[in-house]
């Protein structure tokens, strides 16, 4: 069972923030919020439209930068 991590709404958006940006890694996003990668796209998924999160996928998918080295 996963464990459900209480957001609010400023911290949603400095995820968003952070996930959007390309040289910021999923490793930064859990260090600060205590979310892992599959939890911050799921956080991605259910805030922002399905066009726009699609088009967010394939922009991260692969994307060397989004992972620490």
């Amino acid at each position: 069972m996963k464990k459900q991590i209480d957001l609010r709404p400023e911290q949603i958006d400095r995820i968003i923030e952070m996930a959007w940006e390309d040289r910021t890694p999923f490793e930064a996003i859990e260090f600060q919020f205590g979310l892992s990668e599959p939890q911050a796209i799921s956080l991605m998924r259910q805030q922002m439209k399905a066009s726009s999160f699609k088009l967010w996928r394939q922009r991260v998918s692969g994307r060397k930068t989004k992972h620490a080295a």
